[in-house]
């Protein structure tokens, strides 16, 4: 057993170093977590190989240029960050062995394992991990997670164009040792470190190849596998990484991720051995799935969102948020999630999941309405804007998918019986839906989700404050954002906790987005595989999974 990767944190009070409650907690969480690299399984052959359905394929592997969870899912194999997400959703160190916490919860001195290494065999120092922060909040980058960093001392005044990124409140102190200041206490900053856009950057690689360091043959990366090769359109290949500092523990020889946007095709390739595990499942066959394939099937609560995004930079939702309230008033989410979906998905009325943790979102008063008073006041309000006689031609955009098309189809007859307004359909490709939607004047309506990077309502309200990378739909309000920046100061949990609340209140108020369900993980994992734990933030790393090939799949007639 390899107990160097426990959550070793400490708080430092006065010239005593205390462990508190909490950490205690999240050291017993990550002694659990140990149990992931065990040292009794028995090695096996590296031609053992991973097939993961992957669904779209990524825009990029460049940690922070990359925004779906399709690449977010591949970098968590190729990198590694201070912290990773543990079996139960909490963070736990990875290239960190060591944390150390001011009392005042502003400093954190993180020490680096002196076994980690690049996969070129270049050691992984601090000073990786503070060119990729400053790289990540420069505003020439272009990176839409750069508000990540915003408890980081300087964070907001660089990517706000104020400062130069050399402010940034990071210091690589020695080669193993990264000292970084926050502007305040931050309760979730150690779960932000998980995410791929905080992770390293060999910066011999990037200097080398500025533009094309992230492509195979030339990415150089420091976690449990490398990338060997990316067909487009079909898949990529990472193999095992023999210098990731703890290769003892990998067992699988390498991973395949299949491009499949299309749930049953992902399903198909299951069911004929091609795939190990799917991204998802098909809602249209989840009761033949669960009947033929239920020992396999893995569903569990996601913090998740699926809502359709409104354009606010242009008509006719621009200045009529009594439109926007209409639309959102006549759609039975209820039906969507019974008829449409179909596996186990909730109804949404707010843009926070109810699981998230310590937070009770705000549900408006017509989520208990009956849809006869819901369609009236809706038809209130459209008269309001001028609107009921000739009701606005709408389009909607979405990307290419089975559900997706149900779903818009499904929506767009309730807005035609319900308001007389027309919707065009329009599908197209991950990638191109993710242009048009930041080019902002070809869409109306967009599809789009929200995976939570963290488990707090802050990591879900943050993506609607102005300014934020991601805030598709271009909201801004500025007693939102007030509501946001004082809850990011308040220490005491109960007063932070009625901020956010608040602030959902507001922002759901001006309707910049229309939340139709919250997600539910679902997976097919062969028996094959093990070591598959479900966890909210639907969050499994490829170096926990060993495959049996002396096993026989598990297939159907």
């Amino acid at each position: 057993m390899k107990f160097g990767t426990a959550l070793q944190v400490l708080r430092v009070h006065g010239s005593r170093a205390l462990l508190s409650a909490v950490v205690l907690a999240a050291i017993v969480a990550a002694l659990t977590a140990a149990l992931w690299r065990r040292d009794d399984v028995p090695a096996q052959t590296p031609a053992v190989v991973l097939r993961r359905g992957n669904g779209a394929e990524p825009e990029s592997l460049d940690p922070h240029r990359a925004r779906s969870e399709a690449a977010l899912t591949i970098l968590r194999d190729l990198y590694e960050g201070l912290t990773e997400i543990g079996p139960d959703g909490a963070p736990v160190l990875a290239a960190a062995d060591r944390c150390v916490i001011s009392a005042d919860g502003i400093t954190y001195r993180f020490h680096l394992r002196a076994q980690a290494l690049w996969s070129n065999g270049e050691p992984v120092v601090a000073e990786d991990f503070a060119a990729a922060w400053r790289r990540l909040v420069e505003p020439r980058t272009g990176a839409q997670y750069a508000q990540l960093l915003a408890p980081v001392q300087g964070a907001e005044a660089i990517t706000a164009g104020l400062a130069p990124a050399s402010t940034l409140g990071v210091q690589a102190l020695d080669p193993a040792t990264l000292v970084v200041t926050l502007t305040r206490p931050t309760a979730y900053f150690l779960d932000l470190l998980a995410h791929p856009a905080t992770f390293p950057i060999n910066r011999s690689a990037l200097a080398q190849h500025p533009l094309n360091f992230a492509k195979p043959g030339v990415m150089v990366s420091n976690g449990a596998f490398v990338l060997a090769r990316w067909d487009f359109g079909s898949h990529l290949v990472a193999v095992r990484n023999h210098r990731y500092w703890n290769d003892a523990a990998t067992q699988l020889g390498g991973v395949e991720y299949y491009s499949m946007t299309e749930p049953a095709t992902e399903l198909r390739a299951f069911r004929s051995g091609a795939l190990d595990v799917t991204s998802t499942i098909p809602g249209a066959q989840f009761a033949w799935v669960k009947e033929h394939l239920g020992a396999q099937l893995h569903i569990a609560p996601q913090l998740g969102v699926y809502y359709l995004g409104l354009n606010l930079r242009r008509p006719p939702f621009a200045r009529s948020p009594q439109l926007r309230r209409a639309l959102s008033l006549v759609i039975d989410r209820e039906r969507l999630v019974q008829a449409v979906t179909g596996t186990g998905e909730s109804a949404a009325y707010t843009f926070v999941p109810p699981q998230t943790l310590n937070y009770s979102p705000p549900l408006p008063e017509y989520a208990n309405w009956p849809m006869p008073r819901r369609i009236a006041r809706a038809r209130e309000l459209l008269a309001e804007a001028g609107m009921l006689q000739s009701p606005p031609a709408i389009e909607l955009r979405y990307n290419s998918g089975e559900l997706h098309g149900r779903i818009a189809v499904a929506v767009a007859e309730m807005w035609k019986q319900a308001l007389g307004v027309h919707t065009t359909l329009h599908a197209e490709e991950f990638k191109v839906l993710l242009q048009d939607i930041d080019r902002g004047d070809a869409t109306q309506v967009f599809r789009a989700s929200w995976l939570a990077d963290y488990d707090d309502a802050y990591s879900f309200l943050q993506v609607l404050q102005s300014g934020f990378g991601i805030n598709l739909p271009r909201y801004a309000n500025a007693d939102y954002d007030d509501l946001l920046a004082r809850a990011a100061n308040e220490v005491d949990a109960g007063r932070r906790r009625a901020l956010l609340e608040n602030a959902e209140q507001v922002m759901m108020a001006d309707q910049p987005l229309i939340p139709l369900y919250f997600y539910v993980a679902k997976h097919l994992v062969s028996v094959r595989v093990r070591g598959w734990r479900d966890n909210a933030m639907n969050v499994v790393y490829s170096k926990q999974l060993l495959k049996d090939s002396s096993t026989p799949a598990m297939l159907p007639p």
